[in-house]
């Protein structure tokens, strides 16, 4: 991805704090439940650690576990919890660990994340510090399942770390927008089972946190009001770079990020009753045009639903259509939609998307590639029932499974393909890799011929960074926790 470089000054608080807003309402950012958003995603991974965490570079650490070992078959994680206290002073014990986690792999079902822990077995606790985890099937990316937010332990409302928090609410920052904030202090590390470091409290920067608007977030940050801005995507970058001039204090960031960034067929009805008028719509659409509005260097963009690089074997090409030249795909997808209408049949499609500059720039140009195909695009109001509706989303981690589990019928986000699933279902239990990629590719074929999703390409997620700030690194997961801002450098 571009980074759109600028020459980085200004100052964090008077305090010392590191001055961080988050895109999004306030409410958003103190979600409770399993079901967070990206906002509640980095304040719970602040406060609720897990058995791992995710640090700056998207990399698996240690947290409530200090260290770990994966027996030979891939088929057995066996953790040793750090000698560290809940906030009252108890003891963290391998036997409530152990319930916590099946407690919240419970609530987790019907969501993306409760699939793809499926394959979770049994979980024991062995000893007093020790606690295993089996599953069915080998899976290579579960520690960093174990690290999501949404698996943080806590105790009667408190997590262990590795920050404590303390909300405010009103006209946090003067910025007039009244909304709530909140400030975050890094523990001692020996209250987290860590050596003591005397010079913690000179070293250790507190975060101050408040969600804000887009458009009030940029303007904070190009006054000098805040340090980090994150949670930015193409429904607002437009915010950003049209800003670009009083942004010369600091820098836009662009995470090269993994995920899903398409639209979701939401009714299987009208123009939209045949897989291969659905077809014909995503055929329509210039991909490299469709970005090059947006300014945005960089961007992958995607004709499959799973990339092929998500593969260790790609068992397709990256362009779905190759071979084929965008005016005769338009050639094709216009005659499918010739021949279906007719008195009564008008060739609509009524798109839901979020409020922003950057949605009204993506339907601009989804509207003028479905118009060569003799498609009228109406954006859906607020309420209204929707043909297609935007999904952008970032994966959790790096495999098929993620793709493939997010249109799982049991989630309801849209059409849908039942052999898919049992494909899916059947390959999380297999435990020959090789054979599981084959059951994994074989779903990915029957969603694909279903025609559920129009992929665009990869989510666009954005930061602005000052260029005095420690700890930020750019990563496929666009995942920026806190904590690390709180640290020094050496």
């Amino acid at each position: 991805m571009a980074v759109l470089a600028l020459s980085s000054c200004g100052s964090s608080a008077g305090d010392g704090a590191v001055e961080v807003a988050i895109i999004g309402t306030p409410a958003a950012m103190f979600e409770d439940g399993v079901r967070l958003g990206p906002a509640a995603q980095l304040v719970r991974g602040a406060t609720h650690e897990g058995l791992v965490a995710l640090d700056a570079s998207g990399q698996v650490v240690p947290a409530i576990a200090e260290r770990w070992i994966v027996t030979d078959d891939g088929l057995s994680y066996i953790f040793r919890l750090r000698d560290s206290t809940w906030p009252g002073g108890e003891e963290i014990a391998a036997n409530e660990v152990r319930d916590q986690l099946r407690r919240t792999i419970a609530r987790l079902e019907g969501t993306s994340l409760g699939l793809d822990l499926a394959n979770i077995r049994e979980i024991r606790a062995m000893t007093g510090r020790v606690i295993e985890v089996q599953l069915n099937a080998p899976a290579p990316d579960f520690l960093r399942l174990l690290a999501q937010s949404e698996l943080g332990l806590t105790r009667g409302g408190s997590g262990a770390g590795p920050m404590a928090m303390s909300r405010g609410d009103g006209d946090a920052g003067g910025d007039g927008d009244g909304g709530a904030s909140a400030r975050l202090s890094a523990l001692p590390p020996e209250s987290r089972g860590l050596p003591a470091r005397q010079d913690w409290e000179e070293v250790a920067r507190p975060i101050a946190v408040r969600a804000l608007a887009a458009g009030k977030a940029v303007a904070a940050f190009a006054a000098g009001d805040v340090d980090l801005v994150l949670g930015g995507s193409i429904v607002d970058f437009p915010e950003a770079t049209a800003a670009a001039g009083p942004l010369s204090r600091g820098t836009i960031q662009v995470d090269p990020a993994l995920g899903l960034l398409g639209l979701t067929v939401r009714r299987e009805a009208g123009l939209l009753a045949d897989p291969a008028r659905r077809e014909a719509l995503s055929m329509a659409i210039d991909r490299p045009a469709l970005i090059q509005a947006f300014g945005l260097g960089g961007w992958r963009e995607n004709s499959w639903i799973v990339p092929p690089e998500a593969f260790t074997a790609p068992a397709y090409g990256r362009d779905r259509w190759a071979g084929t030249s965008i005016a005769e795909r338009r050639q094709i997808a216009a005659a499918r939609v010739q021949a279906w209408s007719g008195p009564g049949r008008e060739p609509v499609v009524r798109v839901a998307l979020p409020r922003g500059k950057g949605s009204d720039l993506l339907l601009r140009q989804l509207a003028e590639g479905w118009a060569t195909i003799g498609v009228t695009t109406r954006r859906a109001a607020p309420g209204e029932a929707a043909d297609l509706e935007l999904r952008d989303v970032l994966a959790r981690y790096i495999s098929p499974m993620w793709y493939l589990n997010q249109f799982n019928c049991r989630l309801g986000a849209g059409l849908c393909a039942p052999a898919a699933d049992a494909l899916v279902k059947q390959a999380q239990a297999t435990r020959d890799p090789a054979q599981r990629e084959v059951l994994l590719a074989e779903a990915h074929a029957a969603l694909v011929e279903s025609e559920v999703y129009i992929p665009l390409g990869v989510p666009v997620r954005w930061s602005l960074v000052r260029g005095t700030l420690d700890n930020y690194q750019p990563n496929a997961f666009a995942f920026h926790p806190l904590f690390p801002l709180s640290q020094p450098t050496t």
